[in-house]
């Protein structure tokens, strides 16, 4: 169905998390041995309001969001990353609906889930935005 109708409502709840996320260069990735000054710049410049703590093999630790920020705003660039990020952070896999992506956004009130295959790796990062753009509901 989707093939057939891809503008329509229905063809919009039928897209999943792996043909909206953003991945490759685009991601907002970090170190676990990251400055906080580094981590700011990272996500400053990727625009999502979070950056992926991944070990080097790709396996996703943690996040840095902005209210992560926010909450250790006293002598931020005197902590590391390992001292503000969110350990444990919420991650969907890409074969997964958009549909359940945004449900479950909404249900934890994040503006963007982690993207990660079986094996625990980052492979792209879905924003609340991304959904809003392809009309899913």
């Amino acid at each position: 169905f989707l093939g057939f109708h891809p503008g329509g409502k229905l063809g919009a709840q039928l897209l999943t998390v792996g043909q909206l996320m953003h991945s490759g260069a685009d991601l907002p990735l970090l170190s676990p041995k990251a400055s906080m000054q580094e981590a700011i710049l990272e996500m400053t410049s990727k625009g999502f309001g979070i950056a992926a703590v991944v070990e080097d093999d790709g396996r996703l630790l943690a996040v840095v969001t902005d209210g992560d920020l926010r909450r250790n705003i006293a002598n931020i660039l005197d902590k590391s990353v390992s001292e503000v990020v969110t350990y444990s952070p919420k991650s969907i896999p890409p074969e997964a609906l958009a549909s359940e992506a945004l449900g479950l956004m909404n249900t934890l009130r994040v503006t963007a889930l982690c993207v990660v295959d079986g094996a625990g790796r980052l492979v792209g990062l879905l924003h609340l935005h991304d959904c809003l753009r392809a009309e899913v509901a």
